[in-house]
């Protein structure tokens, strides 16, 4: 079997899954599961083979034309160079554990044969991303993820919060797909294909490079969650939790920042653009970290961390290198996704969300031996100490900032490279701050000793120690994967490592020490009940954590708990950065609020003034009718009476008009 045609059956096996698991949901749930999870791990084995065939060699190309439009052609394209397939691969692992994981986690859930088929539809969505090379099959797949997550951000939509946050979600998203429709169709208009590799060849013949960029980026901004249209993604969270892995792991927001490095050199044609993006992540990795530290709901605080990483790579492709930023994408994707694996499995235990609640619990690491362990290697990969994945990957994005940043790389403007530099060390300090914080406040807690929920399933424990693998491993490949990244070298410099993991090192202990400093105040009594019962399934367990946080902490999740180390560190800073620096009212303000106004207008305009109308013309009738009817007696002499008058006005008119009066 040829490497195009298994390329061709790694979207589509998961894409069959899904119909299948539709289809046969209702009549024969037996078959959900497998229909769930074994067509995504055949299509994870099938995407490593076509990776270790592709080898990081020559990219392989295939293509055929769907149908002529009559100006520019749209063809089923395969493009499979070395980013597309080691992403691919990501895209299987990760899919395939949450697949695996939401067995258990939603094994009583009545709507699981929809989740599931969801799921997949998803993976086959990303994978028809990740391999295509025409820009229209590219957006196919760019949509249906849109209207994909819209679905199961809202699985729980018999809460408000899962209703508001998935049209939240869809709604932001558009808004960004509208301007990044207009550039791509410049793009084709200009080069005369939507190819990949021709409009790639074809630079030059692009008119406006800036505004074909900061169109294209818009579109981005909204799928990757980058300032100022990350706010849907915190919202999210009200969704089941291995949703949240698979959109933070390997779909969705990892889609805008992988179609950036597809086409980077469209973003290098403009400098302008470039200082764009490069201000863009800046303001996003740190306003991210800022609002990570004040979170109490223990997934916002992943939420926000996903927002500032994903800032990363945006920064690496700002300065010119989309190696660093897909080895990023790919270690950050490893280890993020057992992140949120691991919440599930803390919040089924601890049986809320909360972290001010969990610090009133003690003997939680215990309980979930598991999740404590991946989760602390996860946290540390986060946090970029060696020898774990992101230390590897973060490095690398410092080192192209600072090449670009001295001068010795002129891929993009010097200015671009300290924003992402500078901005890059202080989310670092920011990121172990508030890595430091969620594991000391989860697993250090004081207090009355946390419900036994017994063994957490297998399906669930398992993928969690999968994914362990890659987030402490992943970076010790970068010496040998260099072919898959166009040779270039991924090893960190002194210079960097010593600065990224000094202010790493600095912020951590400076959290911790502020925890014990605040933990004698963690004896008083809880803020929150748990809302969780001992018998519950994970699932269900979530829900209500979600239904219960908002009456118990606030609507900015903000719990006011003065043993909170994070309450310290901000000071004033704190309110502000809980409610995601009240960009949400900014926006009501500016944009739902008029918006709402003109369709009140509207409303009165149609009810008043031209439903008037209607009415009025109704009412006309009915009041000719009743003259008419009125003069319908049925005697004989009134009709004679009624002629004959009328005979004699007419004779009158007659008369005076022809006297000239």
């Amino acid at each position: 079997m040829t490497t195009t045609t298994l390329a061709v059956l790694v979207p589509l096996l998961p894409f069959l899954g899904a119909a299948a698991g539709l289809l046969l949901g209702r009549n024969a749930p037996g078959f959900v599961r497998p229909l769930a999870v074994l067509p995504t791990l055949a299509a994870t084995v099938l995407a490593a083979l076509v990776a270790v065939r592709q080898g990081g060699g020559k990219p392989i190309t295939a293509a055929t034309q769907l149908t002529p439009t009559g100006s520019v052609p749209i063809d089923l394209a395969l493009y499979l160079d070395g980013f597309a397939v080691l992403v691919a691969v990501l895209v299987g692992v990760v899919a395939s554990c949450v697949q695996i994981y939401s067995t258990a986690y939603l094994r009583d859930d009545p709507r699981y044969p929809s989740y599931a088929a969801l799921v997949s539809l998803f993976t086959s969505a990303m994978l028809l991303v990740v391999y295509s090379g025409d820009l229209m099959v590219l957006l196919v797949g760019w949509e249906i993820m849109g209207i994909c997550s819209y679905f199961l951000v809202g699985h729980y939509w018999e809460t408000p919060e899962a209703r508001a946050a998935s049209l939240k979600a869809f709604l932001v998203t558009k808004l960004g797909d509208v301007p990044f429709l207009f550039g791509l169709f410049a793009l084709a208009v200009d080069t005369g294909t939507f190819r990949i590799t021709g409009i790639l060849n074809n630079l030059a013949a692009i008119d406006h490079p800036t505004l074909v960029a900061l169109l294209l980026l818009a579109g981005v901004a909204g799928k990757s969650a980058q300032f100022p249209l990350h706010t849907w993604l915190p919202d999210a969270m009200a969704g089941p939790t291995p949703v949240s892995a698979l959109i933070h792991a390997a779909t969705m927001v990892a889609a805008g920042v992988y179609f950036v490095a597809r086409l980077l050199p469209v973003f290098t044609a403009s400098a302008a653009a470039l200082v764009v993006l490069a201000v863009m992540a800046a303001i996003t990795m740190v306003g991210s970290g800022l609002a990570a530290l004040a979170q109490d709901d223990i997934k916002r605080v992943l939420a926000y961390s996903t927002i500032g990483q994903l800032g990363y790579m945006s920064g690496a492709l700002a300065v010119g290198d989309r190696g660093a930023a897909v080895f990023h994408l790919l270690s950050h994707g490893a280890f993020k996704a057992l992140l949120f694996l691991a919440a599930g499995v803390i919040i089924h235990a601890a049986g809320t969300n909360s972290l001010a609640a969990m610090s009133r619990m003690s003997g939680l690491a215990k309980r979930i031996p598991d999740a404590y362990w991946t989760m602390t290697i996860a946290l540390l990969a986060l946090v970029a100490i060696p020898p774990f994945a992101g230390f590897f990957s973060k490095e690398a994005v410092l080192v192209a900032a600072e090449h670009t940043a001295l001068g010795e790389s002129a891929a993009a403007p010097a200015a671009a490279g300290w924003a992402v530099l500078v901005s890059g060390l202080l989310t670092a300090l920011l990121t172990a701050a508030y890595a430091t914080r969620l594991w000391l406040l989860t697993f250090r807690g004081r207090g009355a000793e946390a419900p036994d929920h017994g063994r957490q399933p297998l399906a669930m424990t398992a993928v969690l120690w999968v994914l362990a693998v890659p987030s402490l491993a992943f970076g010790l490949t970068a010496g040998f994967i260099d072919d898959w990244f166009y040779g270039r070298p991924l090893q960190p410099t002194l210079t960097t490592a010593v600065l990224g993991t000094g202010v790493a090192l600095v912020g951590g202990l400076v959290t911790y020490a502020t925890w014990r400093h605040t933990t004698a105040l963690a004896a008083r009594v809880p803020m929150g009940a748990v809302a969780a019962h001992p018998e519950a399934e994970p699932a269900v367990s979530e829900a209500e954590a979600i239904t219960s946080h908002e009456p118990a902490y606030g609507d900015i999740a903000a719990a006011p708990d003065p043993a909170d180390p994070g309450r310290l560190l901000l000071g004033p800073l704190h309110r502000p950065a809980a409610a995601g620096f009240h960009l949400d009212a900014v926006y009501h303000a500016l944009f739902v609020r008029p918006v709402t106004a003109g369709a009140e207008l509207v409303r009165f305009l149609d009810r008043e003034v031209v439903d008037t109308y209607v009415r009025g013309a109704g009412t006309g009738t009915n009041w000719l009718g009743w003259l008419v009817r009125r003069a319908q007696t049925g005697n004989v002499q009134t009709y004679l009476s009624a002629l004959l008058a009328g005979s004699v006005v007419l004779a009158i008119a007659v008369v005076l008009v022809a006297a000239g009066v």
